[in-house]
């Protein structure tokens, strides 16, 4: 399924806060009491994930502080506006209101979606998306980089009077291969500038290129090595990307379910009409993803596929 910014950020936003409820497991000990009134773990847990985020470059009993002093904080104030009587106010019954259904859909998403996605869901969600990958395949190549065109054919030249490309590369290339002998490793098409693409793979194993191929960075002599396929992903390399798949088809299925069988009416005017255009976003790319066998999870693990090793010549 693919996703638009706003789209992304809407489930991003109805992901947030995920966390197990208040006091619910055994291992909840008490931390602290403010006014009799009793600080779990869980709650300084809470509090740790709504600290500034300059207090993640700190040590992690340093961050615990300072949850454990804003967690005092609020069970102060919170004790103070008791005694006001502020739970009684329109403001208080309309968060609370809005914060019992946040919890209710984060369990929800829990159970409903997290917890139901197995091992063996993501392994066998990883083996559709290899079996749709089209074969692709991936050359192995050195290069020498200079800065002018009659540098490189004085390379050529020299490569064909028997001269060593791999030292040649090491005492002409003015890439950071150089010391490698030019090497590239392996790339697969879609890796290089194109002209440089484009040479590489015309070329033959134990080839190299007759003419300088000249690209942004300078003046190319190429040789290929090697052609093979190219290896897909391990399932270790992809699996986080895999499951962030299986949970993006599995909440908008659920929200899908729950917008048939609940009614919603948008009164504002004008968020009705971009709230119903995103829905028909959302609607339309479903549609298409189930029309393309080949859909996110596939593209996500070709990318994870890269194993150029110099960067170059599209860094050099």
């Amino acid at each position: 399924m693919r996703h638009t910014p706003l789209l992304a950020a809407v489930f991003f936003a109805a992901t947030l806060s995920l966390s197990t409820p208040l006091h619910a497991a055994e291992d909840d000990p008490v931390v602290a009491k403010v006014g009799g009134v009793e600080l779990h773990q869980s709650e300084l847990r809470l509090a740790e994930g709504e600290l500034d985020p300059q207090f993640a470059q700190m040590p992690a009993e340093q961050r615990r502080l300072a949850a454990l002093a804003a967690a005092i904080d609020v069970k102060l104030l919170a004790r103070l506006a008791e005694d006001e009587d502020l739970e009684e106010t329109e403001t208080y019954k309309r968060q609370m209101a809005y914060y019992r259904d946040r919890t209710l859909h984060n369990l929800m998403f829990k159970e409903k979606i997290v917890d139901t996605i197995t091992d063996e869901d993501a392994r066998a969600r990883y083996d559709k998306e290899i079996a749709a990958m089209p074969s692709e395949e991936e050359v192995k190549a050195r290069h020498v980089l200079v800065k002018t065109e009659d540098e490189a054919k004085a390379v050529i030249a020299e490569l064909e009077d028997g001269k060593d490309f791999i030292e040649l590369a090491k005492t002409k290339s003015t890439g950071p291969s150089a010391a490698e002998g030019g090497d590239l490793g392996y790339f697969t098409k879609g890796r290089m500038v194109p002209a440089f693409e484009e040479a590489a793979f015309a070329l033959e194993p134990g080839e190299f290129t007759k003419e300088p191929v000249q690209s942004e960075f300078g003046f190319h002599v190429i040789k290929v090595e090697d052609r093979r396929a190219a290896a897909p992903p391990s399932f270790e390399q992809v699996e986080g990307q895999v499951r962030q798949v299986l949970l993006r088809e599995r909440y908008a299925d659920l929200m899908a379910s729950a917008r048939d069988s609940i009614d919603i009416e948008v009164v504002d005017p004008d968020l009705k009409a971009k709230y119903e255009q995103v829905m028909a976003m959302q609607k339309g790319g479903a549609a298409a993803a189930g029309e393309t066998e080949n859909g996110d999870g596939a593209a996500e693990a070709d990318g994870a596929s890269d194993t150029q090793t110099d960067g170059a010549p599209d860094a050099e």
